[in-house]
């Protein structure tokens, strides 16, 4: 089955090629079309497939021209003219701008003056000295590229969370269908919302494997198997791989609690089991204490556990811990002690501080946006387009008149809007840690979210300095996505999260997790640790138009990665509490 997700990298590829090629205005079109493609609700490739053509054409930014190589792609499995740029251009675009500092219109100079087409080709240029003689180039570029080589390599075969979790969810959706299958859930990272999975694994539990396992690989959407056999099957479906496991009903919980991982949260889990006298595997909790060699099979001792999830940790006399938790940071002494965190849900979320629309970057008017937080049931919502400065994407960020002039357009749709409309502005945090933002400007807004969106390779030290800065300065109210990443393209500022984070608690600053996936930032890990330092978390989806306000989903689960709790995030928070903290 064609994606959603994969119809939208063939349409960023076109924008990659056509802007490489110095060709102007399309390769936004493009990629405009790509986001909503990305996110629109139901798989595109069924349209086409009903014949419903015209639905292709009403989604919103992809007009006839476009609909038809949607269409083409879907049908025959290429576009004739995307395959021309390739041939004019022969180059991995999208290996290349994974480099920091590489975007299109680089990797076509860097092909034109000397020849580089894969990053083989641009180590080998590097190395040899010739990148730093190419116009416009110099020794810290070429510097830089030798340093990110290696992450552009790793990064290439991993797929962003929010692009397999929707399949994910389509072969739950598919298994459940199936008389055999008694229950089914996603087990991996994918189940544990890391931001970026290698493959989409699935667990059911059936009495009726072949069926199962026979159905699994006959399913539409599969374009092709890989392999099969009487316990687990694997197939392709679009560009994403997903393997299926299927187990008896009676080993469901154990196997669930195995497959789900990590791998240093079940190292440790066991451990705890094997001082307790106790042994687990993906077979069941055993207890072991009166057998002489625990380890003379899987299955010694007396099966305590195992039909269910909850019930491998209850054999330990502990309390589930929920999958986010599971990377042995901590979870099992916290749930041994019944300090584990009441998470947040996407039921407590009480609006959004960091949203764009048409005055910048964004695709629909501030009424639509402001529409749209409405029907999703939110209490407030803060509009916060680009103003200018280094690093926005086509000079797109608005001037401090322009500023104060949208903030009475904001004014006057709240005034007719159901609920909490905020006067918001994403202020661009410059290498220095500066907004430069006018007085006016500031004392217009509700809310200012600021963020790093250039100089993303300054070294760990100014990195968190700049950062520091920014959220001491009293204007700011929220530092969005603060390390600038975006995953699987550049790794951003690598800064100390903990300084930045004491800072942001003593100055009233909330740090950001931006929901959109392909940044996620802060990202799990960080969130716990400006946690510990006393800072609170904003959970924002950084949309550009209604349907990835949905993006929330990813926000939530990243914050949860991070043991946030409701009480951390101030967008959960109500009303009344957040004007004060705003204010």
């Amino acid at each position: 089955m064609t994606t959603n997700a994969e119809l939208a990298g063939r349409l960023e590829e076109f924008a990659d090629l056509l802007e490489a090629d110095d060709v102007e205005y399309k390769p936004r079109a493009y990629r405009r079309a790509a986001e909503n493609v990305r996110s629109f609700p139901s798989p595109i490739a069924d349209r086409i497939e009903d014949g419903d053509r015209e639905a292709v054409e009403n989604i919103d930014g992809v007009g006839e021209a476009i609909a038809s190589k949607i269409v083409e792609y879907v049908e025959t499995g290429g576009i004739e003219e995307l395959e021309e740029l390739r041939a004019d251009l022969p180059i991995d675009i999208a290996d290349l701008t994974r480099i920091e500092g590489v975007g299109p219109k680089t990797a076509g100079k860097l092909y034109r003056e000397l020849g580089v087409q894969t990053l083989d080709d641009l180590e080998d240029a590097a190395e040899a000295g010739e990148v730093q003689e190419v116009k416009g180039f110099g020794p810290k570029t070429e510097e830089n590229i030798l340093e990110n080589l290696e992450f552009a390599r790793s990064v290439g075969q991993r797929h962003l969370v929010g692009e397999a979790r929707p399949l994910a969810d389509d072969v739950l959706d598919f298994l459940e269908s199936l008389e055999a299958v008694e229950r089914c859930e996603v087990a991996g990272s994918i189940r544990r919302w890391r931001e970026t999975i290698g493959d989409v694994d699935v667990l059911a539990s059936t009495t009726a494997n072949e069926a199962v396992i026979e159905a699994f690989v006959d399913w539409d959407s599969v374009d092709d198997e890989i392999e099969s056999g009487p316990e687990k099957a694997s197939v392709r479906v679009g560009e994403l791989r997903v393997d299926l496991r299927v187990v008896v009903p009676d080993e469901f919980g154990s196997a669930l609690q195995y497959f789900t991982g990590s791998k240093d949260h079940n190292v440790a889990l066991r451990n705890y089991a094997i001082d307790r006298g106790m042994k687990l595997n993906e077979y069941g909790a055993f207890d072991s204490s009166e057998i002489d060699d625990p380890d003379a099979g899987q299955r010694v001792g007396e099966r305590v556990a195992g039909e269910t999830e909850e019930g491998m940790y209850e054999a330990l006399g502990l309390p589930w811990i929920p999958p986010e938790l599971r990377e042995n940071r901590g979870e099992i002494a916290a749930a041994e002690n019944g300090e584990l965190p009441n998470l947040v849900t996407r039921d407590d979320m009480r609006g959004d501080l960091h949203t764009h629309t048409e005055w910048s970057d964004g695709n629909n008017t501030i009424a639509e946006m402001v529409d749209a937080a409405t029907e999703r049931g939110y209490d407030y919502f803060g509009i916060a387009d680009h103003a200018e400065g280094p690093g926005i994407v086509g000079g797109m960020g608005l001037a401090d008149d322009e500023i104060v002039e949208q903030v009475e357009e904001i004014r006057a749709v709240g005034e007719d809007a159901e609920i909490e409309v905020f006067a918001g502005i994403e202020a661009n945090v410059d290498a220095d840690g500066e907004i430069g933002l006018s007085d006016e400007a500031i004392d217009a807004l509700d809310v200012i979210v600021a963020s790093p969106h250039s100089a993303l390779d300054q070294d760990a030290e100014t990195a968190t300095e700049r950062l520091v800065t920014a959220v001491e300065n009293p204007a700011i109210d929220v530092l969005g996505h603060p390390s600038g990443r975006l995953l699987n393209q550049r790794s951003g500022l690598e800064y100390d999260v903990s300084a930045v984070a004491r800072a942001a608690a003593d100055h009233g600053t909330a740090l950001e997790v931006n929901s959109d996936p392909r940044r996620l930032d802060l990202w799990g890990s960080a969130v716990q640790a400006a946690l510990e330092e006393g800072a609170t978390i904003a959970i924002d989806t950084d949309s550009h138009q209604p349907s990835t306000l949905e993006y929330m989903r990813w926000g939530v689960h990243t914050a949860r990665r991070g043991w946030a709790e409701r009480d951390d995030v101030i967008n959960a928070w109500e009303l009344d509490r957040i004007r004060a903290f705003l204010h």
